[in-house]
């Protein structure tokens, strides 16, 4: 199976575990999670040969915001059916494109007061380079047609109600099969930050914005869409008490963009005294949306994390997150040569800290014991991916022979 397309045909039940890779929202601080899978796939590449690809190894890649861009380019196909980027290419991309997508400004006092003016009035980007660099990389392809099945949150501001894109849904309703890049776009249109995306599909209207006000970490969502498409298919191993595959099920690898926890502006004594704007705008911070977002992505760590433990499946479940950036790096948009340099430098100290857990009582990350580093970590979770392709391919001969 080296090098070879991602086969959907290969599925759960040909092998003994539903593999899934979640990618968080965060602006440009995607560059963390951009630099592991880097990793990880050269980890593939060591075991499985060098044409290996990420998306060949995982049955779903859910990813939110810029999680979902990344998403994007894992799972694009290209003119030879193959993924259109490499994992060794996102942070070309980001560094590339996002001085243009993220343009800076000027910190002086009028331009202070300018930024703040135009918080009030309209979204701080146009987002034009946004959907350019989006539709040079996936250009007319739909949803339908990714190289692996993939699942990406937005919001519907029309509905009031969470719209989550997959693959799965695509092949069965055509009003779900969406183009790409209106999905990527929409779900990166962060309130304050980009406008709202409205495109039609088969007749029915979408009014998005940035699916991190639902599921910052897609982790859950992609685990609990999962089941009901596998079981329906046919495909799902057994998950019942003393079935033969018990243990394994679910193989989970979820990547933050990092904590922002700025506890010195956000205390109750200073937020008391705050009306809507500056909940909206404060000192260049938007405090309500990295609530909303650490809010998301806290709560749906902590729930992996006691499933998985309640399932006897922990081993089976990577989380890899950063747990305090400070100054620029905890922005979303400062994408400045020297802050994205910073990024990509905490994600390689990321890969050689050792692997943590959240804790459920503090929601702070612990070191776990008789556990290596998150590289060591990867290397291990390559082994497994690696092992259950291939079970999958020998099941899949048999079946044939």
């Amino acid at each position: 199976m080296e090098g070879g397309k991602s086969d959907q045909a290969t599925a759960p039940s040909q092998g003994r575990l539903i593999t899934v890779l979640s990618i968080d929202g965060g602006g440009i601080r995607g560059l963390i999670p951009s630099t592991i899978l880097d990793c990880l796939e050269s980890k593939l590449q060591k075991i499985d040969g060098p044409d290996a690809r990420i998306a060949d190894y995982f049955d779903v890649i859910a990813g939110t915001s810029t999680g979902a861009l990344l998403t994007c380019m894992l799972a694009t196909p290209g003119d030879d059916k193959r993924p259109v980027k490499a994992a060794s290419e996102l942070n070309e991309f980001y560094l590339k494109h996002g001085p243009n997508i993220f343009p800076q400004k000027n910190l002086g006092f009028l331009n202070k007061a300018a930024n703040l003016f135009s918080a009030v009035m309209g979204p701080k980007y146009d987002g034009k380079v946004l959907h350019e660099k989006i539709e040079e990389v996936t250009r007319e392809v739909k949803i339908k047609d990714t190289v692996t099945n993939i699942i990406v949150p937005t919001f519907d501001v029309k509905q009031l109600q969470p719209v989550i894109f997959s693959t799965y849904e695509a092949k069965e309703d055509p009003r779900k099969n969406a183009l790409l890049k209106d999905i990527c776009i929409s779900t990166s249109a962060a309130p304050t930050y980009f406008p709202a995306q409205l495109f039609e599909v088969e007749g029915r209207e979408y009014n998005l914005i940035d699916g991190g006000v639902a599921a910052n970490n897609p982790t859950m969502v992609a685990i609990t869409m999962m089941i009901p498409k596998e079981v329906s298919g046919g495909n799902l191993v057994d998950f019942s008490p003393g079935s033969p595959a018990e243990d394994d099920n679910f193989l989970v690898i979820s990547l933050g963009t990092g904590y922002t926890r700025p506890e010195k502006e956000y205390t109750a004594p200073k937020c008391a005294k705050w009306g809507a704007l500056r909940w909206i705008y404060n000192h260049g911070l938007t405090p309500l949306i990295d609530i909303f977002s650490h809010a998301s992505s806290d709560m749906v760590d902590i729930h992996v994390n006691v499933l998985f433990k309640a399932l006897r499946m922990e081993d089976n479940y990577l989380r890899i997150q950063h747990d305090y950036l400070k100054g620029k790096t905890s922005s979303v948009d400062i994408a400045t040569k020297e802050n994205m340099e910073e990024l990509i430098k905490i994600g390689k100290d990321l890969l050689t800290r050792k692997v943590a857990r959240v804790n459920v009582n503090t929601g702070l990350h612990e070191a776990v014991k008789d556990k290596g580093t998150n590289e060591e970590e990867l290397e291990s979770f390559a082994a497994k991916l690696v092992k259950e392709r291939n079970r999958r391919a020998n099941q899949k001969t048999h079946s044939h022979a």
